[in-house]
């Protein structure tokens, strides 16, 4: 693997406006200053729950999505510094794209080597040169042999197989994949992940893989967590001492501006609130509620817990202005008299 990076995001923010019933719009920031750095020659898996802005850290590094701030750097071209022409180029010669659903990789009245066929036609290739090109794809995913069939005459784990031959056509650098085994049974995935890990070997390709499969990290080289528009931790391989073995170790992740994700679970289990104690020890940093602060307001504190001390603060005002009204009227009271 090349220590060199491909791939350098940093502070990426993306945000969409979303239009709504009667005309108003709300932002919506799918992205809020995200940091990654991807190795050439790296397989690398991002989970998060939906919302979290995956999906769109993967548009944005296929050339779909333009940031509305930050920088991506991908193969040393500052993507939002592309024209829209330098961006079709861009799409079309250096990444490759893999979707969940076979219907969107491939077109269904075309067969296996028509479906790879057809972007290397676009791309300018012709002749005899193509089918040569197509098969010699379908034969580096073990197809050969399904090379007529169509959509239909293939099962799920077949067609994924031709998606990843259609987006290895034009010989890409960047290879992503957005839920590849999101509709696959368990065993026909690992032949996905087992086909992707022996591409990345044979090819030196760079593979970004979004999931919401929590087992992917035995199949990558690493894992990256995406909270919120930004990167919550890393899971890595360590290799154990004294052995050719691995496991795996979760690390959080500080972004540019020093800022760090704490786990929820963290937080609830040392009743840690809004603010915390930071202190440097000879072991590193130690991070721990203030004194008389663990029973304080809570992120993400109940609304009953939330409104409490605001109708507290709303009775102070009542209780005078009932004294006033009260003062009031024995005035008028008195003056009538």
């Amino acid at each position: 693997m090349n220590p060199e990076p491909l791939i350098i995001c940093e502070n990426l923010v993306k945000i969409y406006m979303l239009n709504q019933d009667g005309g108003a719009s709300v932002e919506v920031q799918a992205l809020q200053g995200l940091d990654i750095t991807v190795r050439e020659g790296e397989i690398i898996g991002v989970v998060g729950a939906s919302g979290s802005g995956k999906s769109t850290l993967l548009n944005v590094l296929g050339g779909l999505d333009r940031l509305t701030g930050g920088r991506a750097l991908v193969g040393r071209q500052d993507l939002g510094r592309l024209t829209e022409r330098a961006l079709d180029v861009y799409r079309r010669e250096k990444v490759g794209f893999v979707w969940q659903h076979g219907s969107r990789n491939l077109i269904p009245y075309l067969t296996a080597v028509e479906n790879i066929e057809l972007p290397l036609t676009l791309s300018g290739h012709v002749g005899k040169a193509t089918r040569e090109r197509a098969l010699e794809l379908l034969d580096l995913v073990k197809l050969t042999d399904r090379q007529g069939h169509r959509l239909e005459e293939m099962s799920g784990g077949e067609q994924q197989r031709v998606a990843i031959a259609i987006a290895l056509a034009n010989r890409p650098q960047l290879l992503l994949a957005d839920e590849p085994t999101g509709e696959l049974d368990t065993v026909t995935a690992q032949t996905i992940y087992d086909l992707l890990r022996d591409l990345n070997t044979r090819l030196g390709l760079t593979m970004v893989i979004v999931s919401h499969d929590p087992g992917i990290a035995k199949h990558v080289d690493r894992v990256v967590a995406v909270r919120d528009g930004k990167l919550a931790s890393e899971t890595v391989r360590v290799q154990k001492e004294n052995s050719e073995e691995h496991h795996l170790v979760e690390l959080a992740v500080v972004d540019s501006a020093g800022r760090l994700q704490i786990p929820r679970e963290y937080l609830d289990r040392f009743h840690i609130k809004r603010r915390v104690l930071i202190e440097m020890t000879e072991d590193g940093i130690l991070i721990r509620p203030p004194a008389g602060e663990t029973h304080g307001e809570e992120h993400g504190s109940s609304s009953s817990e939330q409104e409490s001390p605001r109708e507290e603060a709303l009775q102070v005002p009542s209780k005078i202005l009932k004294m006033f009204e009260t003062l009031k009227s024995t005035i008028m009271n008195w003056r009538k008299k």
